[in-house]
């Protein structure tokens, strides 16, 4: 029988830091002196109360480590529990906000996601918009920790290719997570803070500089204003886009490079197709808006440049709304946003890892065709892709492709149309943010789409930040019986 107390143990525990990190933005409430302070403090109560007292009612079960059922349960209800209460400061304390958007908020801020049901963000409590920005870091760093740990040693979606790449996670997967968390969380903080002061030297103030720097960082979006970054100027979207840039980038790679191994970070063939995805997409776009407008401007350079490495990496900025900007860049818009960044970072959607098993698999094939009788083995940076990787990979192919077909005719079901239907699917299922159409595209929100429709994008968000595979996995009569 599956042993549920060390799980329960665990996400007690990560219940209760949960709820100590809104000490924060009850400070950022007295500081403010805006009278928001007590929603703070009660929502803290309750969720170091309810996440101690489950962390103490399962400590008695706890293990040296945790077996491969246990692992996939943790990181599917890690992602599952800390949403409902990140959803309770937001439900007491932003003005007309339901359970249903509270929680619909914090699925999208800890998935790194950033669709927001909210309006009027200008107008919000400074306490609310430091917590948003809170639960888009806290998922930002769990989601690679998630990343580099868990998820190659449940061998699901091609990530037990890493599983060499710098950290061997073959032994108790807790104390080893430890380790990696540590050397990751200096990188973190060290770009969040390094965010943060060019920020602040572009020209914004200290408060929308700290939380800008803490939605950059972890590539989730949430912005202070309803015009998201529309009202910074040319110097804050060169930063961003820098910032968005690293933040998609693997993390691991920067770990090396503190112990002083450049060489991969270099070499990363996944660095390179990303920054080459970027280059050609911005190419097309600029050249297509210079061409409408027929003159040479920084300004449409720029605005491409910002806008595609958000879509891409799965930020959700906006400085412009690119749905005016005609049919071909909206499809290339739609299409770089379901490409994603690199496997180990903050990024999300399908990772150009996969894409590039998935090419390697095909230019393989290809060439067995016409060499029947040659041996001809898909290679990854100079590595055999083994059989079980490749598999993976198709399986997450496979299954993003049904969850986006289903998740959109659900969507059409609760009486939304095709182009919000669709691209709402994406978005969620990909964790990007703003979808396609004057509802939930770049100059709009989710505030006004139906609470079923919520509900489905909310489970979505869920279902595509943990690869998909992983909660599939749980659903299944055989993962309860053996």
């Amino acid at each position: 029988m599956l042993d549920l107390r060390p799980v329960g143990y665990v996400v007690g525990l990560l219940v209760a830091a949960l709820g100590a990190t809104m000490l924060a933005s009850l400070l950022a409430d007295v500081l403010a002196q805006n009278g928001h302070w007590p929603v703070f403090f009660e929502s803290a109560v309750i969720t170091i109360l309810t996440g101690g007292l489950m962390a103490m009612a399962c400590s008695n079960g706890v293990s040296q480590g945790l077996n491969l059922r246990q692992t996939f349960l943790l990181t599917s209800l890690v992602w599952l529990t800390l949403p409902v209460f990140g959803a309770l400061p937001l439900m007491l304390g932003a003005p007309n906000a339901s359970f249903t958007n509270a929680f619909f908020e914090a699925m999208s801020g800890l998935t790194t996601t950033g669709s927001t049901t909210f309006e009027g963000l200008d107008a919000l409590p400074e306490g609310i918009k430091l917590w948003r920005a809170t639960l888009q870091w806290l998922g930002g760093v769990g989601i690679i920790v998630v990343a580099m740990v868990f998820l190659p040693e449940l061998r699901v979606g091609g990530m037990q290719i890493f599983r060499s790449e710098a950290f061997d996670t073959m032994g108790k997967i807790l104390p080893r997570a430890g380790e990696i968390a540590s050397s990751i969380s200096v990188i973190y903080i060290g770009l969040t803070v390094a965010c943060a002061l060019a920020y602040g030297a572009s020209g914004m103030g200290p408060f929308d500089a700290l939380v800008h720097s803490m939605t950059t960082v972890s590539t989730g979006g949430m912005a202070n204003y309803d015009s998201s970054f529309g009202g910074f100027g040319a110097a804050a979207h060169y930063i961003g886009t820098v910032f968005m840039i690293l933040a998609a980038l693997p993390f691991v790679r920067f770990v090396q490079l503190m112990s002083g191994t450049a060489k991969p970070l270099l070499h990363d063939s996944q660095i390179r197709v990303f920054l080459a995805v970027i280059g050609i997409c911005v190419l097309l776009i600029t050249s297509w808006v210079w061409g409408r407008e027929g003159k040479f401007t920084e300004l449409a350079f720029r605005e491409a440049l910002f806008n595609v490495v958000s879509v891409m990496s799965g930020t959700g900025y906006s400085s412009a709304d690119y749905m005016t900007w005609g049919t071909f860049p909206v499809v290339i818009f739609f299409f770089v946003g379901l490409v994603g960044g690199c496997a180990g970072s903050t990024a999300c959607s399908v990772k150009i890892f996969r894409y590039q098993i998935l090419f390697a698999s095909i230019k393989a094939q290809v060439r067995q065709i016409h060499s029947p009788h040659g041996i001809f083995t898909p290679r990854f940076e100079g590595r055999t892709i083994s059989e079980d990787v490749m598999s993976s990979v198709m399986a997450f192919f496979v299954a993003f492709v049904l969850l986006l077909g289903v998740t959109a005719v659900l969507l059409g079901m609760t009486g939304l149309d095709f182009i919000t239907s669709i691209s709402g699917a994406a978005t969620a299922i990909a964790n990007i943010g703003p979808g396609l159409g004057p509802e939930i595209g770049p100059a709009g929100n989710f505030a006004h789409i139906n609470d079923s429709a919520k509900w489905i994008l909310s489970i979505a968000m869920f279902i595509g930040r943990l690869e998909i595979m992983v909660v599939l996995t749980i659903l299944t009569v055989k993962f309860w019986k053996t």
